[in-house]
């Protein structure tokens, strides 16, 4: 793997953490400001969050075996 692959998974990663953490901030403000009467949105927004966590997740161990293959 080349340096710039290698740059490009870890911009991939970051760039994963912050969607995740943008969709945790949404989910979060949901249970902070607006439930119970917003209950109906629990899971779209929950399964975004976690969509999100996920992609993370995966992207991080993409990056991981990469790394351990340099």
């Amino acid at each position: 793997m080349t340096e710039e692959e290698l740059k490009a998974l870890e911009k991939a990663v970051k760039k994963a953490k912050r969607i995740a953490s943008e969709r945790a901030s949404e989910l979060h403000d949901l249970v902070e400001d607006r439930l119970p009467a917003a209950y109906d949105e629990i899971p779209t927004i929950a399964q975004a969050t976690y969509d999100a966590c996920q992609a993370w997740a995966e992207a991080t161990a993409q990056l991981k075996e990469a790394e351990s293959t340099v």
